[in-house]
Protein backbone atom coordinates (compact mmCIF):
# COMPACT_ATOMS: atom_id res chain seq x y z
CA UNK A 1 0.00 0.00 0.00
CA UNK A 2 1.47 3.38 -0.94
CA UNK A 3 1.51 5.79 1.91
CA UNK A 4 0.41 9.24 1.79
CA UNK A 5 3.08 10.90 3.69
CA UNK A 6 3.88 13.54 1.52
CA UNK A 7 1.73 12.91 -1.45
CA UNK A 8 0.66 16.56 -2.92
CA UNK A 9 -2.97 15.31 -2.94
CA UNK A 10 -2.98 14.66 0.82
CA UNK A 11 -0.71 17.45 1.73
CA UNK A 12 -3.52 19.90 0.41
CA UNK A 13 -5.63 18.19 2.08
CA UNK A 14 -3.86 18.45 5.71
CA UNK A 15 -3.43 22.16 4.67
CA UNK A 16 -7.02 23.02 4.25
CA UNK A 17 -7.69 21.01 7.43
CA UNK A 18 -5.00 22.97 9.45
CA UNK A 19 -6.14 26.55 8.18
CA UNK A 20 -9.80 25.47 8.93
CA UNK A 21 -9.01 24.59 12.35
CA UNK A 22 -7.07 28.16 12.96
CA UNK A 23 -10.04 29.58 11.45
CA UNK A 24 -12.57 27.77 13.80
CA UNK A 25 -10.75 28.43 17.07
CA UNK A 26 -9.84 32.20 15.99
CA UNK A 27 -13.70 33.10 18.33
CA UNK A 28 -11.80 31.47 21.35
CA UNK A 29 -9.96 34.85 21.96
CA UNK A 30 -12.82 37.09 24.44
CA UNK A 31 -11.93 40.63 26.09
CA UNK A 32 -11.84 38.63 29.33
CA UNK A 33 -10.72 35.07 28.62
CA UNK A 34 -9.10 32.91 25.96
CA UNK A 35 -13.12 30.75 26.04
CA UNK A 36 -14.13 27.24 25.15
CA UNK A 37 -15.73 26.51 22.10
CA UNK A 38 -19.69 25.30 22.17
CA UNK A 39 -19.94 21.79 19.49
CA UNK A 40 -21.27 24.76 17.06
CA UNK A 41 -17.63 25.89 17.95
CA UNK A 42 -19.37 29.05 19.60
CA UNK A 43 -17.59 30.67 22.56
CA UNK A 44 -19.24 29.23 25.89
CA UNK A 45 -20.24 31.49 28.51
CA UNK A 46 -18.63 29.67 31.61
CA UNK A 47 -15.86 32.27 32.86
CA UNK A 48 -13.32 29.92 34.09
CA UNK A 49 -10.17 29.75 31.92
CA UNK A 50 -7.87 26.86 33.22
CA UNK A 51 -4.18 27.20 32.49
CA UNK A 52 -3.99 24.38 29.91
CA UNK A 53 -6.65 25.48 28.19
CA UNK A 54 -5.25 28.90 27.41
CA UNK A 55 -1.02 27.71 27.29
CA UNK A 56 -2.19 25.30 24.57
CA UNK A 57 -4.17 28.05 22.54
CA UNK A 58 -0.71 29.95 22.65
CA UNK A 59 1.44 27.17 21.68
CA UNK A 60 -1.06 26.12 18.93
CA UNK A 61 -0.96 29.49 17.22
CA UNK A 62 2.83 29.88 17.45
CA UNK A 63 2.74 26.64 15.14
CA UNK A 64 0.00 28.04 13.35
CA UNK A 65 2.40 31.36 12.66
CA UNK A 66 5.16 29.25 11.44
CA UNK A 67 2.55 27.42 9.07
CA UNK A 68 2.05 30.69 7.78
CA UNK A 69 -1.18 32.54 9.17
CA UNK A 70 -1.80 35.06 10.75
CA UNK A 71 -1.97 34.16 14.19
CA UNK A 72 0.06 37.32 16.23
CA UNK A 73 -3.53 38.33 18.09
CA UNK A 74 -3.61 35.01 19.13
CA UNK A 75 -0.54 34.78 20.29
CA UNK A 76 -0.57 37.93 22.25
CA UNK A 77 -4.43 37.57 23.51
CA UNK A 78 -2.84 34.01 25.00
CA UNK A 79 0.28 35.09 26.69
CA UNK A 80 -2.09 38.19 28.50
CA UNK A 81 -4.44 35.75 29.68
CA UNK A 82 -1.72 33.12 30.84
CA UNK A 83 -0.42 36.34 32.80
CA UNK A 84 -3.94 36.40 34.69
CA UNK A 85 -2.40 32.76 36.14
CA UNK A 86 0.54 34.31 37.92
CA UNK A 87 0.08 34.16 41.46
CA UNK A 88 1.27 37.63 42.77
CA UNK A 89 1.32 36.77 46.25
CA UNK A 90 2.95 32.97 45.98
CA UNK A 91 4.85 32.81 42.40
CA UNK A 92 3.87 30.21 39.84
CA UNK A 93 0.35 29.91 38.49
CA UNK A 94 -2.79 29.12 39.33
CA UNK A 95 -5.10 26.39 37.80
CA UNK A 96 -8.02 28.10 37.23
CA UNK A 97 -9.27 31.88 37.27
CA UNK A 98 -12.78 33.74 36.22
CA UNK A 99 -14.36 37.00 36.58
CA UNK A 100 -13.67 37.28 39.94
CA UNK A 101 -10.02 36.34 40.21
CA UNK A 102 -8.62 32.92 41.41
CA UNK A 103 -11.01 30.20 41.07
CA UNK A 104 -8.65 27.13 41.79
CA UNK A 105 -5.21 28.14 43.71
CA UNK A 106 -3.67 24.52 43.14
CA UNK A 107 -0.35 24.78 41.76
CA UNK A 108 -0.43 21.47 39.16
CA UNK A 109 3.07 20.74 37.90
CA UNK A 110 0.94 19.92 34.81
CA UNK A 111 -0.15 23.10 34.19
CA UNK A 112 3.02 24.52 34.81
CA UNK A 113 4.52 21.93 31.97
CA UNK A 114 1.61 24.03 29.38
CA UNK A 115 3.24 27.50 30.76
CA UNK A 116 6.88 26.24 30.06
CA UNK A 117 5.63 24.72 26.37
CA UNK A 118 3.65 28.04 25.45
CA UNK A 119 7.02 30.40 26.77
CA UNK A 120 9.36 28.02 24.29
CA UNK A 121 6.61 28.11 21.56
CA UNK A 122 6.13 32.08 21.59
CA UNK A 123 10.05 32.03 22.21
CA UNK A 124 9.91 30.44 18.11
CA UNK A 125 7.57 32.87 16.91
CA UNK A 126 9.21 36.25 18.06
CA UNK A 127 7.30 36.66 21.16
CA UNK A 128 8.25 39.92 23.58
CA UNK A 129 7.30 38.22 26.57
CA UNK A 130 8.73 34.89 25.72
CA UNK A 131 12.42 35.28 27.05
CA UNK A 132 11.35 36.29 30.34
CA UNK A 133 8.43 33.77 30.83
CA UNK A 134 10.74 30.92 29.77
CA UNK A 135 12.97 31.99 32.54
CA UNK A 136 10.68 32.29 34.95
CA UNK A 137 9.60 28.92 34.29
CA UNK A 138 12.88 27.17 34.11
CA UNK A 139 13.78 28.30 37.25
CA UNK A 140 10.33 27.82 39.27
CA UNK A 141 9.99 23.84 38.20
CA UNK A 142 14.02 23.80 39.22
CA UNK A 143 12.89 25.08 42.35
CA UNK A 144 9.67 23.76 43.07
CA UNK A 145 8.96 20.55 41.08
CA UNK A 146 12.13 18.93 39.72
CA UNK A 147 13.45 15.95 41.74
CA UNK A 148 16.97 15.53 40.68
CA UNK A 149 17.47 12.18 42.32
CA UNK A 150 14.39 10.86 40.64
CA UNK A 151 15.27 12.80 37.04
CA UNK A 152 11.34 13.35 37.22
CA UNK A 153 8.94 16.07 38.20
CA UNK A 154 6.95 15.92 41.56
CA UNK A 155 2.93 16.88 40.54
CA UNK A 156 1.64 19.16 43.30
CA UNK A 157 1.15 21.62 45.95
CA UNK A 158 -0.98 24.00 47.32
CA UNK A 159 -1.31 27.83 46.28
CA UNK A 160 1.30 28.32 48.67
CA UNK A 161 3.88 25.24 47.99
CA UNK A 162 2.85 23.05 50.35
CA UNK A 163 2.56 20.00 49.40
CA UNK A 164 -0.52 18.15 50.08
CA UNK A 165 -0.05 14.34 48.64
CA UNK A 166 2.37 12.17 47.93
CA UNK A 167 0.97 11.53 44.39
CA UNK A 168 3.38 11.61 41.57
CA UNK A 169 2.29 10.53 37.74
CA UNK A 170 3.46 9.83 34.33
CA UNK A 171 0.88 12.50 32.21
CA UNK A 172 2.72 15.60 33.94
CA UNK A 173 5.92 13.99 33.11
CA UNK A 174 5.36 13.44 29.36
CA UNK A 175 4.07 16.82 28.88
CA UNK A 176 6.77 17.86 31.07
CA UNK A 177 9.26 16.29 27.68
CA UNK A 178 7.30 17.73 25.55
CA UNK A 179 7.74 20.94 26.99
CA UNK A 180 11.33 20.27 27.27
CA UNK A 181 12.07 19.05 24.11
CA UNK A 182 10.37 22.66 22.44
CA UNK A 183 12.67 24.95 25.22
CA UNK A 184 15.58 23.02 23.80
CA UNK A 185 14.39 23.39 20.07
CA UNK A 186 13.53 26.89 21.29
CA UNK A 187 17.22 27.32 23.01
CA UNK A 188 19.44 24.82 22.13
CA UNK A 189 20.25 24.65 26.11
CA UNK A 190 21.28 21.18 26.54
CA UNK A 191 19.65 21.32 30.26
CA UNK A 192 16.06 20.73 28.27
CA UNK A 193 17.18 18.34 26.57
CA UNK A 194 18.87 16.40 29.47
CA UNK A 195 16.16 16.00 31.59
CA UNK A 196 13.43 15.54 29.04
CA UNK A 197 15.44 12.15 28.22
CA UNK A 198 15.73 11.49 31.64
CA UNK A 199 11.85 11.29 32.31
CA UNK A 200 11.56 9.34 28.49
CA UNK A 201 14.27 6.74 29.56
CA UNK A 202 12.39 6.30 33.01
CA UNK A 203 9.01 5.58 31.06
CA UNK A 204 9.89 3.78 27.83
CA UNK A 205 13.01 2.16 29.29
CA UNK A 206 11.97 1.42 32.41
CA UNK A 207 8.20 0.92 33.31
CA UNK A 208 7.47 0.00 29.70
CA UNK A 209 9.51 -2.92 29.13
CA UNK A 210 8.22 -4.14 32.63
CA UNK A 211 4.59 -3.94 32.25
CA UNK A 212 3.91 -5.62 28.51
CA UNK A 213 5.03 -2.28 26.64
CA UNK A 214 1.91 -0.36 28.37
CA UNK A 215 2.45 2.46 30.64
CA UNK A 216 1.35 2.54 34.21
CA UNK A 217 -0.34 6.41 34.99
CA UNK A 218 0.20 6.32 38.93
CA UNK A 219 2.93 6.07 41.43
CA UNK A 220 3.64 6.36 44.78
CA UNK A 221 6.47 9.10 46.36
CA UNK A 222 9.19 6.83 45.81
CA UNK A 223 7.99 5.97 41.72
CA UNK A 224 6.66 2.42 42.72
CA UNK A 225 3.69 1.69 40.82
CA UNK A 226 0.30 2.38 42.02
CA UNK A 227 -2.46 -0.06 40.37
CA UNK A 228 -5.51 0.83 42.80
CA UNK A 229 -5.32 5.00 42.12
CA UNK A 230 -7.78 6.53 40.83
CA UNK A 231 -8.57 10.00 40.65
CA UNK A 232 -10.13 13.01 38.43
CA UNK A 233 -11.80 10.84 35.26
CA UNK A 234 -10.43 12.98 33.08
CA UNK A 235 -6.94 13.46 34.16
CA UNK A 236 -6.02 10.31 36.61
CA UNK A 237 -8.43 7.74 35.55
CA UNK A 238 -7.51 4.31 36.92
CA UNK A 239 -4.92 1.94 34.92
CA UNK A 240 -3.28 2.95 31.65
CA UNK A 241 -3.91 5.55 29.21
CA UNK A 242 -3.12 3.73 25.46
CA UNK A 243 -3.42 7.63 24.50
CA UNK A 244 -0.54 8.77 25.99
CA UNK A 245 1.59 5.63 25.28
CA UNK A 246 1.01 7.37 21.85
CA UNK A 247 2.38 10.72 22.52
CA UNK A 248 5.00 9.28 24.72
CA UNK A 249 6.28 7.19 21.78
CA UNK A 250 6.23 9.97 18.88
CA UNK A 251 8.30 12.64 22.05
CA UNK A 252 10.54 9.18 22.10
CA UNK A 253 11.88 9.63 18.46
CA UNK A 254 11.84 13.66 19.07
CA UNK A 255 14.13 13.64 21.60
CA UNK A 256 16.38 10.28 19.65
CA UNK A 257 16.48 12.96 16.88
CA UNK A 258 17.40 16.06 18.88
CA UNK A 259 20.37 14.06 20.53
CA UNK A 260 21.77 12.68 17.37
CA UNK A 261 20.14 9.31 17.07
CA UNK A 262 22.73 8.10 19.04
CA UNK A 263 21.44 4.32 19.10
CA UNK A 264 19.46 2.07 16.94
CA UNK A 265 17.18 0.76 20.15
CA UNK A 266 15.19 3.81 20.81
CA UNK A 267 12.72 3.35 17.48
CA UNK A 268 12.17 -0.05 18.33
CA UNK A 269 10.94 0.93 22.04
CA UNK A 270 8.80 3.67 20.04
CA UNK A 271 7.37 1.40 18.06
CA UNK A 272 6.31 -1.48 20.79
CA UNK A 273 4.72 1.59 22.49
CA UNK A 274 2.56 2.50 19.98
CA UNK A 275 1.72 -0.99 18.32
CA UNK A 276 1.16 -2.03 21.84
CA UNK A 277 -1.44 0.42 21.88
CA UNK A 278 -2.62 0.47 18.87
CA UNK A 279 -3.65 -3.32 19.18
CA UNK A 280 -4.72 -3.08 22.57
CA UNK A 281 -7.15 0.22 22.30
CA UNK A 282 -8.33 0.20 18.94
CA UNK A 283 -12.57 -0.54 18.68
CA UNK A 284 -13.64 -3.08 16.22
CA UNK A 285 -16.11 0.18 15.54
CA UNK A 286 -13.58 2.57 15.18
CA UNK A 287 -11.88 4.93 17.61
CA UNK A 288 -9.70 4.00 20.86
CA UNK A 289 -11.39 2.80 24.38
CA UNK A 290 -10.06 5.40 26.67
CA UNK A 291 -8.22 3.82 29.37
CA UNK A 292 -7.24 -0.17 30.32
CA UNK A 293 -6.36 -2.26 33.13
CA UNK A 294 -2.55 -2.69 34.03
CA UNK A 295 -3.16 -6.45 32.54
CA UNK A 296 -4.48 -4.91 29.20
CA UNK A 297 -8.33 -5.66 29.45
CA UNK A 298 -10.88 -2.41 28.61
CA UNK A 299 -11.97 -0.43 31.53
CA UNK A 300 -13.15 2.44 29.91
CA UNK A 301 -14.36 2.22 26.62
CA UNK A 302 -15.32 5.62 26.16
CA UNK A 303 -13.97 7.02 22.72
CA UNK A 304 -12.37 10.61 22.67
CA UNK A 305 -10.62 12.48 20.05
CA UNK A 306 -7.62 13.07 21.45
CA UNK A 307 -5.93 10.14 21.09
CA UNK A 308 -6.81 9.49 17.22
CA UNK A 309 -5.42 12.59 16.56
CA UNK A 310 -2.05 11.43 18.69
CA UNK A 311 -1.76 8.08 16.91
CA UNK A 312 -1.59 9.91 13.48
CA UNK A 313 1.42 11.81 15.09
CA UNK A 314 2.92 8.98 16.11
CA UNK A 315 2.28 6.85 13.30
CA UNK A 316 3.72 9.31 10.97
CA UNK A 317 6.72 9.26 13.03
CA UNK A 318 7.43 5.83 12.77
CA UNK A 319 6.77 6.02 9.17
CA UNK A 320 9.39 8.74 8.72
CA UNK A 321 11.96 6.60 10.62
CA UNK A 322 11.44 3.48 8.96
CA UNK A 323 8.11 2.89 7.17
CA UNK A 324 6.59 -0.84 7.41
CA UNK A 325 3.40 -1.86 5.32
CA UNK A 326 1.08 -1.46 8.81
CA UNK A 327 1.86 2.18 9.28
CA UNK A 328 0.59 3.03 5.66
CA UNK A 329 -2.60 1.29 6.71
CA UNK A 330 -2.77 2.34 9.66
CA UNK A 331 -2.59 6.16 8.94
CA UNK A 332 -4.85 5.68 6.58
CA UNK A 333 -7.45 4.09 9.00
CA UNK A 334 -6.84 7.02 11.04
CA UNK A 335 -7.87 9.58 8.97
CA UNK A 336 -10.33 7.98 7.74
CA UNK A 337 -12.30 7.32 11.13
CA UNK A 338 -11.33 11.03 11.84
CA UNK A 339 -12.84 12.56 8.74
CA UNK A 340 -15.86 10.61 8.99
CA UNK A 341 -16.49 10.82 13.13
CA UNK A 342 -14.76 13.39 14.41
CA UNK A 343 -14.07 16.38 12.02
CA UNK A 344 -16.52 18.65 12.22
CA UNK A 345 -17.29 20.08 8.15
CA UNK A 346 -19.96 22.35 9.27
CA UNK A 347 -18.69 24.22 12.21
CA UNK A 348 -15.01 23.45 12.51
CA UNK A 349 -13.24 22.12 14.83
CA UNK A 350 -13.39 17.98 16.04
CA UNK A 351 -15.96 16.69 18.22
CA UNK A 352 -14.51 15.81 21.48
CA UNK A 353 -16.40 12.27 22.18
CA UNK A 354 -18.62 9.78 20.87
CA UNK A 355 -21.35 7.92 21.94
CA UNK A 356 -21.67 4.14 21.30
CA UNK A 357 -23.46 4.76 17.74
CA UNK A 358 -20.26 7.25 16.54
CA UNK A 359 -22.39 10.68 17.48
CA UNK A 360 -20.67 13.77 19.04
CA UNK A 361 -21.96 13.61 22.82
CA UNK A 362 -20.64 15.68 25.72
CA UNK A 363 -20.65 13.62 28.62
CA UNK A 364 -17.34 14.01 29.57
CA UNK A 365 -15.99 17.65 27.80
CA UNK A 366 -17.76 20.73 27.40
CA UNK A 367 -18.02 21.75 24.00
CA UNK A 368 -14.59 21.54 22.04
CA UNK A 369 -11.72 21.62 24.39
CA UNK A 370 -9.19 23.07 22.68
CA UNK A 371 -7.28 23.32 19.00
CA UNK A 372 -3.98 21.46 20.50
CA UNK A 373 -4.34 17.51 19.49
CA UNK A 374 -6.00 18.43 16.49
CA UNK A 375 -4.09 20.62 15.07
CA UNK A 376 -0.86 18.60 15.38
CA UNK A 377 -2.76 15.70 14.09
CA UNK A 378 -2.80 17.95 10.56
CA UNK A 379 1.07 19.63 11.02
CA UNK A 380 3.15 16.74 11.99
CA UNK A 381 2.72 15.01 9.03
CA UNK A 382 3.69 17.84 6.64
CA UNK A 383 7.02 18.13 8.44
CA UNK A 384 9.73 16.02 7.10
CA UNK A 385 11.31 15.18 10.08
CA UNK A 386 10.32 14.37 13.06
CA UNK A 387 11.52 17.37 15.49
CA UNK A 388 11.87 21.16 15.12
CA UNK A 389 8.50 20.92 13.67
CA UNK A 390 7.85 24.65 13.99
CA UNK A 391 11.11 25.37 12.14
CA UNK A 392 10.17 22.81 9.47
CA UNK A 393 6.65 24.27 8.80
CA UNK A 394 8.37 28.00 8.59
CA UNK A 395 10.79 26.67 5.98
CA UNK A 396 7.51 24.93 4.04
CA UNK A 397 6.06 28.57 4.41
CA UNK A 398 9.07 30.28 3.16
CA UNK A 399 9.22 28.09 0.02
CA UNK A 400 5.61 28.49 -0.50
CA UNK A 401 5.12 24.55 -0.40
Amino acid sequence: MTHRLHDPAHDAWLRTQAHALIDAFRPSVQPDRIATLGLDSRPLPDPVQELHTVTRFVHSFALAKAFGADADAEIDAGMAQIARHRDADHGGFVWSVDGKGIADGTKLAYGHMFVLLAASSALTAGHPVAPALLAEMTDLLDRHYWDDEAGLFRDEFTRDWQPFSTYRGMNANMHAAEALLTAFEATGEALYLDRAGRILSFFAGRMAPQHGWRLPEHYSENWQVDPEYAGNPMFRPKGTTPGHSLELGRLLLQHWDLAGRPDATTPDHARRLIEQALADAWRPDGGFVYTLALDGQVAIPDRYWWPVAEAIGAIAALAKVDLQPQDAQWYDRLWSFANEHLIDHEHGGWFPELDESGKPVSRQFLGKPDIYHALQATLLPLAPGISRLADALSDRNNRGA
